[in-house]
């Protein structure tokens, strides 16, 4: 993997309830494809784009009313352009988003994001509906 040229500060949206220090580590399974083993760990150097990735993993979580949060990370390790969202689907890097196979470091936690309007996660809701249903929703992993 190569650098892009980003220095950040980067984000990660979760339900995760982590502390400064944690290491937020790929090998975890997919919020959008449950049956995927996720080879990478994704994030961001929007903050709003990671306050969306916690929205949509709490309205995913299972079983349990669920907290979105995004946190402020620090790379470990090379990381590259999320293919998900760049160049095989959208041209260039518009979202910023990236991915690596090397831990993030939490820095920090931010409490204050753009938040979805009751009307945007409902649109989500259906987008994720229709993308889980079809083979659109494919994971470059």
């Amino acid at each position: 993997m190569s650098r892009p040229l980003e220095e950040g500060p980067f984000f990660h949206g979760t339900v995760a309830d982590l502390k400064v220090g944690d290491l937020l580590t790929a090998g975890r399974r997919s919020n959008y494809r449950p049956e995927i083993m996720m080879n990478h760990i994704y994030f961001t150097a929007l903050a709003a784009g990671a306050g969306l990735a916690a929205e949509l993993a709490a309205e995913l979580a299972e079983g349990c009313v669920a907290t979105p949060r995004v946190y402020v990370v620090e790379p470990v390790g090379p990381f590259e352009d999320d293919p998900n969202v760049t160049d095989k689907k959208f041209p260039g890097n518009p979202t910023r988003s990236y991915r690596s196979s090397h831990p993030l470091r939490i820095v920090g936690e931010i409490t204050e994001w753009t938040r979805l309007t009751p009307e945007q996660l409902q649109t989500w809701r259906d987008r994720l509906s229709v993308l889980l249903s079809s083979e659109k929703g494919e994971i470059i992993n």
